[in-house]
């Protein structure tokens, strides 16, 4: 089930993603230095849409940021969307 499958974190290729039956659902970022996070893209496959990947991918790439102490610039559009409807994962 896809909503099971866990978002897993390569920093080698820079991209937090989902495994599914349908493909691949990511979410790229850029590390800029000075602890500044360019988070470019998100894509979902067209077979895996409307199952709330996307906003999983924003979440947890979200976390890390929080976590590490960096800054995010939401260069993708879904990415700076869900960041003004979830102001507190920001």
């Amino acid at each position: 089930m896809t909503s099971a499958a866990p978002v897993q974190h390569d920093p080698q290729e820079k991209q937090f993603y989902i495994e599914a039956e349908g493909g691949r659902a990511y979410l790229a970022y850029m590390d800029l230095g000075k602890q500044t996070l360019d988070i470019y893209r998100t894509y979902v496959p067209d077979t895996l849409r409307g199952q709330g990947l996307a906003a999983r991918l924003a979440a947890e790439a979200l976390k890390f940021a929080r976590e590490e102490g960096y800054t995010v610039i939401p260069s993708c559009s879904y990415v700076e969307s869900y960041i003004q409807r979830h102001p507190d994962q920001s």
